[in-house]
């Protein structure tokens, strides 16, 4: 009889053979004598008798269900294995990890703006992250008439209420319709908070929720490059100081646009520097031109014989020469 009393049993595990699964139910119901409980790395294995939790199993490993499981149930703890008496039980198996699901706006959200009577179409993408919160609540809400709860089914509900969040949060504080990228942290922010109080209604969590992009129409992406080059080419002293910085902080000299600016930057303050340095000579000169004018200017009185000069170059008493 030994030879053949576990030639029926059989190993209840779940294996993720598809990602981004949730939860997944064990689906032979039927525990045989010498079967064995295999937990992975990032599962929990929660056994149900009669739609009833009976216990919960938390730690990986291999365990043998007739003596490291039933033991610790709480109405088959005295559950007795016969060769024709399986055990009749579900296991559920849940998926402990965060997983990362990308998320993009089905449609273009019409969103109010100033002279645009149809409103601003806006599409949005991004990521966010969700994780089973409440065994309870996910076997009382999915599990009962679920034999898997996956991403895509998470996904599917957020989608169906994103773009009402989406459209409520954008037009708090009366933020700017085209510049949204700025404030794109504050209203992932405000939505991650809501969609995990909604998820939470069925026993999970949104941990983090995050917005990559906006994206606008081609028209007024078109709009915003023209109003940059023209606020650029407007303030050609600014563009001047940032190309400069960018070409010296290369290290390198003629490497394009950049390099070009440095250096006819500096020959501008070369040239500046010489014409400053001409005008100086020259002032210079005139001012030693007028020292010297004035050195040589002729006495009041003749030194010979003190006779006045009366600004004459020669002594009208004696005929010295005066100067």
């Amino acid at each position: 009889m030994g030879l053949f009393s576990n030639q029926f049993s059989n190993v209840v595990e779940w294996n993720e053979s598809r990602e981004g699964v949730l939860f997944y139910k064990w689906q032979n119901q039927e525990i045989k004598k010498g079967s064995k409980l295999i937990i992975r790395p990032g599962q929990d294995a929660i056994f149900m008798y009669n739609g009833v939790v009976e216990g919960i199993f938390e730690d990986e490993g291999s365990y043998d269900i007739e003596s490291d499981i039933i033991p610790f149930l709480t109405t088959l703890k005295s559950f007795k294995f016969g060769f024709n008496t399986p055990l009749r039980a579900e296991v559920l198996f849940i998926n402990t990890k965060e997983v990362l699901v990308k998320w993009g706006t089905k449609n273009a959200l019409n969103l109010p703006a100033q002279g645009l009577p149809g409103g601003m179409p806006i599409r949005a993408f991004g990521t966010f992250n969700c994780k089973i919160a409440d065994h309870a609540v996910v076997i009382d809400k999915l599990a009962g008439i679920r034999q898997m709860y996956t991403v895509e089914d998470v996904k599917e509900r957020i989608i169906a209420s994103l773009d009402q969040l989406l459209m409520s949060w954008i037009a708090k504080e009366g933020r700017d319709m085209f510049n949204l990228q700025m404030d794109a942290r504050n209203i992932a922010k405000g939505i991650e908070s809501d969609l995990d109080m909604d998820m939470r209604k069925i026993g999970i969590a949104i941990t983090e929720f995050t917005i990559e992009s906006f994206s606008y129409p081609e028209e007024v992406k078109k709009m915003q490059e023209k109003a940059a080059a023209q606020s650029m080419v407007g303030d050609m002293n600014k563009y001047t100081q940032m190309a400069a910085a960018d070409g010296m902080s290369k290290g390198r000299a003629g490497g394009g646009l950049a390099s070009d600016m440095v250096n006819v930057q500096m020959g501008m303050a070369i040239g500046q520097q010489m014409v400053n340095q001409m005008n100086q000579n020259q002032n210079s000169g005139m001012q030693g031109a007028a020292q010297n004018a004035g050195n040589s200017a002729a006495p009041k009185f003749c030194p010979n014989c003190g006779t006045p000069s009366n600004g004459m170059k020669f002594c009208g008493n004696c005929g010295n020469q005066l100067f």
